[in-house]
């Protein structure tokens, strides 16, 4: 199999393992039978067991230089990591009825925690992951990849704020300490953190920082360090 077609065939297979969560007819019977725990587990696994032939895929390609990696490009994927990861922990388990499939129950919208830096935390730390390594990865093959990811990426964050505007009638009550973009509602002075960020969460992040920066070499074959 040459480089490239393993590559077509990855992104096809990674494109189309994410249309399931769009379309019920697909997803209803999955979560009937796994149940809604159980689906969304055989999920996030088959998608970053996707990803991850995905990304080795694109390193397998041809090397075509588009344009050349230079050092303070691999210093700002380091930190955008540093935010994308901030950004899913402190959003996982969170009460968001903005999100594709969110939940309301929990939800506060006088403290909406983190929802209150956006609306769509886990697809903006997405769109961040793939923004910032599409500027450090200037080959043909790796703009192929997370070019499209980062389209993707914000594809589904207006896609979610259009859902959400539809499905809940009082969007603006709930919304109105929160924001699209990040950290435009805190900018604004719509919404201020209530005490300090959990210590905990804080410390799961960094220690999440530290493992991604380690094994990087060791899973993808390529030093993230400068």
């Amino acid at each position: 199999m040459s480089g490239w077609t393993e590559f077509i065939l990855a992104f096809a297979a990674f494109l189309a393992a994410h249309v399931i969560p769009m379309r019920p007819a697909l997803k209803s019977p999955l979560i009937a039978v796994l149940g809604k725990p159980g689906y969304i587990a055989a999920f996030s696994l088959l998608s970053l067991g996707l990803l991850y032939w995905l990304l080795m895929a694109a390193g397998r390609a041809p090397f075509i230089e588009i344009w050349p990696q230079t050092e303070w490009q691999r210093w700002l994927v380091n930190l955008a990591m540093a935010l994308a990861i901030l950004l899913v922990v402190f959003a996982v388990g969170v009460a968001n009825p903005f999100s594709f499939g969110g939940k309301m129950a929990g939800y506060d919208p006088e403290r909406p925690g983190i929802i209150g830096l956006t609306r769509h935390p886990l697809m903006w730390a997405f769109a961040i992951w793939a923004g910032a390594h599409l500027l450090a990865n200037g080959d043909l093959a790796h703009v192929a990849l997370f070019g499209p990811l980062l389209v993707f990426a914000l594809s589904g964050i207006w896609g979610a704020e259009a859902r959400a505007r539809r499905a809940l009638p009082d969007f603006e009550r709930l919304a109105v300490h929160t924001s699209l973009w990040p950290g435009m509602a805190l900018i604004s002075g719509r919404w201020r953190p209530q005490g300090m960020p959990s210590f905990a969460r804080l410390l799961i992040a960094g220690l999440v920082w530290a493992a991604l920066l380690h094994l990087h070499a060791p899973l993808i074959g390529l030093s993230p360090l400068p």
